[in-house]
């Protein structure tokens, strides 16, 4: 911006210009994390609004014999932990972060692009184990439920090699399809196991008959009804990471992950 003195238009001096740069750089940090918030807070009231709505309406599933029964817990995948999560990494490590996440969650996209290197480094270097909460109530944000087509995928690929989920994840998450949209079709889904290394046919087949939907469904009640409010979610050792900037700013994990080694 110039300025007038005596007549003459004049530039600004360093320190003005300086003042200047520091004014809009903290606008765009705000404004970049206050959308975050937004985002997330939506994610979240979203949520709420679907508990009731997901619970009491299941969808059907092309092999009728993998509906749940009354106090029978649906067949689970192999390798998930107790609550369902992926575990990535070895279990034996110091540090264990969590993630609560929907593959159709804009918040979770950013969070993925924001730290997905982290944590695939982590697990790289034996620093961290991470579990992958992948849970399924936005089916309402596309007219073709992608939201459990693509949690019962993520069942499909850890299952069939967890060293390749990580990459996977991230590129799910690249090809996140607009809410309100069709989303990805069945094929994509497919595709995209297939470009991340999931070659044998056995896992398209789980992605077309959804396999572990039900197992998917019971997870995503039980996950909600213990107090998931928002996601993404994100615990490290237990503990709940709130803050905005370790969730959305570049490697923001990072630091965290260290200093509970």
């Amino acid at each position: 911006m110039n300025t007038t003195r005596g007549g003459w238009s004049t530039l600004p001096s360093e320190s003005e210009r300086a003042q200047h740069n520091r004014k809009v750089l903290v606008g765009l940090v705000a404004g970049g994390v206050l959308f975050a918030l937004v985002a997330a807070v939506c994610v979240g009231v979203v949520a709420r609004d679907l508990t009731k709505d997901f619970i009491g309406t299941p969808r059907p599933v092309q092999d009728a014999g993998q509906v749940p029964v009354a106090n029978q817990l649906p067949a689970a995948p192999a390798g998930v932990t107790d609550n369902g999560a992926v575990r990535i990494g070895d279990p034996g490590a110091k540090v264990t972060v969590r993630v609560v996440a929907d593959l159709q969650c804009p918040a979770c996209q950013m969070f993925e692009k924001a730290n997905a290197k982290v944590l695939e480094e982590a697990v790289t270097s034996g620093s961290a184990v991470v579990e992958y909460n992948v849970i399924s109530f936005l089916d309402r944000a596309s007219t073709s439920q992608y939201s459990s087509r693509a949690g019962n995928a993520s069942y499909c690929v850890a299952e069939a090699d967890p060293s390749k989920y990580q990459a996977w994840f991230a590129t799910m998450f690249e090809q996140q399809p607009a809410e309100g949209g069709d989303g990805l079709p069945d094929d994509r889904l497919i595709e995209l196991a297939r470009d991340a290394g999931y070659t044998d046919s056995a896992v398209a087949q789980c992605i077309t008959d959804r396999k572990y939907d039900p197992y998917l469904r019971a997870k995503t009640k039980e996950l909600l009804a213990s107090g998931i409010k928002s996601t993404p979610s994100v615990f490290i050792n237990g503990q709940q990471v709130t803050e905005a900037q370790p969730l959305f700013a570049p490697d923001g994990l990072g630091s965290l992950i260290t200093a509970a080694r």
